[in-house]
């Protein structure tokens, strides 16, 4: 059965009130539509954890810092809500433009620190508009849990603390990632890779544990890093654009895997740009 797909916010609150008045707990699975195995799964978990569950899709202009890449974002919406079917989730919301950045808005939701490094370096912007349309929908919602993929590990860790800043009250849950056999992790840009860049991508999971297994054994970062970026290259990748250790906990870069640590790397295959990180 497929959930109705509101796209009026007094249509979603007309709901999202009722369940708070029957005492039922909300959980929001936020995203940008192309669904795929690791969107089902923060959905499955978003079911386990939650009476009522409401999926979001809008392509939000205001992450995206290159034009092109707007431009290119797949919209499935007819077959993202096939995908939701056998979940059964309570609703799909796919707001109206108008509904997410009315005419006049003025305002940006900016959080400092966690992001200046690796995507924020790379991507201007990108963060600011990811914490103003999380925290709408947030309070669009008015979800009392929120499903993020540990993929976008930086992201998980800039909306928990946006939510956590503005006294938004919402559990934010993070969810493991979701790989194809290969490794890759599921993203919706992998799409527009090739049958060869596909074969070119699954190298990067690969390089990535080893050098997260030396360094589980105590090696120094910055050599193995000079390698794995050899690696990557040598594998087909057309640019890296960095590869970093950093605190799982502060984001604050690492010389040696002395604490919960996560890896991180992004990288250029077949025009598309992919990123991933692991545990170490």
């Amino acid at each position: 059965m497929t959930a109705p797909i509101l796209r009026r916010l007094a249509d979603l609150r007309a709901l999202t009130s009722q369940w708070h008045r029957n005492g039922e707990v909300i959980g929001v699975v936020p995203t940008m539509g192309a669904l795929h195995q690791g969107h089902l799964s923060l959905v499955e978990a978003a079911k386990a954890g939650a009476d009522r569950v409401i999926v979001t899709i809008f392509v939000n202009p205001k992450q995206f810092n290159n034009p092109e890449d707007l431009a290119n974002y797949p919209r499935t919406e007819h077959e993202d809500a096939q995908k939701l079917g056998p979940f059964d989730v309570d609703a799909i919301y796919v707001p109206d433009p108008d509904e997410i950045y009315p005419q006049g808005f003025a305002t940006t939701v900016s959080v400092t620190g966690l992001t200046n490094v690796m995507e924020g370096e790379f991507r201007p912007g990108h963060f600011d508009g990811v914490a103003t349309v999380v925290a709408k929908l947030f309070l669009q919602t008015q979800a009392d849990r929120a499903y993020f993929g540990e993929k976008d590990y930086q992201q998980l860790m800039v909306v928990r603390r946006m939510a956590r800043d503005l006294d938004i009250p919402i559990e934010v849950v993070g969810c493991p990632t979701v790989r194809e056999p290969s490794g890759l992790a599921m993203s919706s840009r992998n799409l527009r890779l090739s049958p060869e860049g596909l074969e070119v991508a699954a190298n990067k999971h690969r390089i990535m544990s080893d050098l997260a297994n030396a360094l589980r054994d105590g090696a120094e970062f910055d050599a193995l890093a000079a390698q794995a970026q050899t690696d990557l290259l040598a594998a087909g990748f057309t640019q890296v654009e960095y590869i970093q250790l950093r605190c799982a906990e502060t984001l604050e870069p690492l010389t040696h895997a002395d604490r919960p640590a996560r890896l991180f790397v992004a990288a250029w295959a077949d025009g598309v740009r992919l990123i991933d990180n692991i545990p170490v």
